[in-house]
């Protein structure tokens, strides 16, 4: 305080304003050069500092303390064991700086009583007494061994800084008398400081005594301010950003890992379960043996040296039938099993992109370099517009693109919008569910298989999706319209097919 009297003392303060929430400017004309503090408020760093230059915005730029323009400064007064400092003009009117952590704030005070608050949701601080900020604290050896028991409550003003530096001294391994005399160099460093910038547990700390990773030493308070302010703004932020980055990067790897791990566990499973074309093929050699209306049959398995194999049939099919159902599954067996290969396939690509990211953001050593990185490795970081996301769900087959409508309003903007009069147009027959559109490729026709499998998703993505078989309107796109004043979700399809497919199977 001492340091920043002399050099406002009998200026005149000429601007106060803000041009954000968080931040305020005070301008003093001196003598020579102009002065200004740069109160830095937010709730999670408050912390003060001395620009040589601030320019003001045009815009965004907001008047405060007007009772202080024109008024000259008559000192600091520095209240006892306290973390405030009032800035006193000459005719009485004060401004309280209140460093108070998530908790700082700046007061103006006119005869003792509170007349603005920087900070107007911190309402107790309208009721604040400067007259009663003064704390005092005994510093006798006889209070020290009084309370040697509670020590941090006799020096309130110790932060958990001076603590960490005690603890590194072994403090509480110390006897009565050695804790006396460490106490006693402690205080003699802390009145006559060097100021350090140092990092400890990560973050810049601007600390009166030497311990964590020092990285520059003061001994002007005002110039160790500024670094403070600068390196915490800038290697704290970095830090940070740099954390968050990583943290989301390894959150998408690990959730691609279990995807892939997940999957692959399925596609193996299935790769190994061919049951369904056994099945097909034994129900097929033994048509005539089988009774009709019957509800299983136990047959000898030439796939398996000729033991006997027991096979659940539905009744009210007939052989054949159930050979036919067999075959059907088994090919939706194999649909899966490609879909799923494909999945695995993808996801490890996903997630060797992802690994590169990674590897890329480690590289980063400061700020302007991170940001570089994060903006080529997600452009969409650097911008607030939310992604208008796709209205349907996609899937490959054979190739081919399909695209799911993930809802009514979602099927209207994939339909009309997302579709081409060549595509071809899905959909369960009299039920709600999905519009699916299976995407047209120049100079093919749509093969038999590809149209099922689309067919199949439409069945899955309705109310049929617990049907053994479900009917699906198919047709092109073209033929396809909505009605002015149809709900969400309601065409008319001017010319249709129907074909029966079987839901999808997950």
């Amino acid at each position: 305080s001492l340091v920043l009297e002399s050099r406002i003392k009998n200026s005149v303060i000429s601007e106060c304003f803000s041009q954000s929430k968080d931040e305020l400017i005070i301008r003093f004309e001196t003598a020579s050069v102009p002065f200004l503090i740069k109160a830095s408020l937010s709730p999670g760093f408050s912390c003060l500092s001395f620009p040589e230059t601030f320019q003001r915005a045009r815009r965004n730029s907001v008047d405060l303390f007007q009772q202080l323009i024109g008024r000259h400064v008559a000192g600091i007064r520095q209240f006892n064991n306290e973390r405030s400092f009032a800035l006193q003009t000459t005719d009485g009117i004060n401004l309280l700086f209140k460093m108070h952590g998530n908790r700082t704030n700046i007061v103006l005070f006119q005869d003792g009583q509170a007349n603005e608050l920087f900070r107007n949701n911190l309402m107790g601080d309208a009721e604040i007494k400067p007259a009663n900020l003064d704390r005092e604290i005994d510093w006798s050896y006889e209070n020290f061994e009084t309370h040697a028991g509670n020590l941090k409550g006799v020096y309130f003003t110790f932060g958990k800084v001076v603590w960490q530096y005690l603890q590194e001294k072994h403090f509480s391994d110390q006897s009565l008398t050695q804790k006396w005399e460490t106490t006693q160099l402690l205080l003699k460093d802390l009145n006559d400081p060097a100021y350090y910038i140092t990092m400890i547990q990560g973050t810049p700390t601007l600390s009166l005594l030497k311990t964590g990773e020092i990285r520059k030493v003061w001994s002007d308070p005002l110039s160790a301010a500024n670094d403070f302010y600068y390196t915490f703004t800038h290697l704290y932020a970095f830090a940070m950003e740099k954390a968050r980055l990583v943290s989301s990067l390894q959150t998408q790897l690990d959730a691609g890992k279990h995807y892939r791990e997940k999957n692959t566990g399925k596609l193996t499973e299935l790769e190994k379960d061919n049951n369904y074309k056994v099945w097909a093929d034994l129900v097929m050699a033994n048509l005539h043996n089988i009774p009709p209306r019957a509800e299983k049959v136990v047959v000898e398995n030439f796939y398996n040296d000729n033991k006997l194999t027991e096979i659940k049939l539905k009744k009210d099919l007939n052989p054949q039938k159930n050979a036919e159902l067999f075959y059907k599954k088994a090919k939706n067996q194999h649909i899966e099993i490609a879909r799923l290969r494909q999945a695995v396939e993808i996801k490890e690509q996903e997630n060797e992109i992802i690994r590169k990211k990674l590897e890329l953001v480690e590289t980063a050593s400061d700020l302007k370099s991170l940001r570089a990185i994060r903006s080529e490795i997600s452009p969409e970081a650097d911008t607030k517009k939310q992604t208008t996301p796709l209205p349907y769900h996609e899937f490959t087959f054979n190739g081919y693109t399909i695209w799911v409508g993930k809802n009514a309003q979602a099927n209207d903007v994939l339909t009309l919008k997302f579709g081409y009069k060549e595509d071809l147009w899905l959909h369960a027959k009299d039920v709600a569910g999905s519009h699916v559109i299976l995407k047209h490729q120049a100079g093919k026709n749509f093969p038999k298989d590809v149209i099922e499998y689309a067919g199949s998703l439409a069945a899955f993505y309705s109310k049929r999706k617990n049907e053994s078989l479900c009917p699906v309107i198919v047709t092109p796109k073209k033929y396809v319209r909505k009605r002015k004043g149809d709900p969400a979700g309601a065409v008319v399809v001017d010319r249709e097919d129907v074909i029966l497919v079987q839901p999808f199977t997950r």
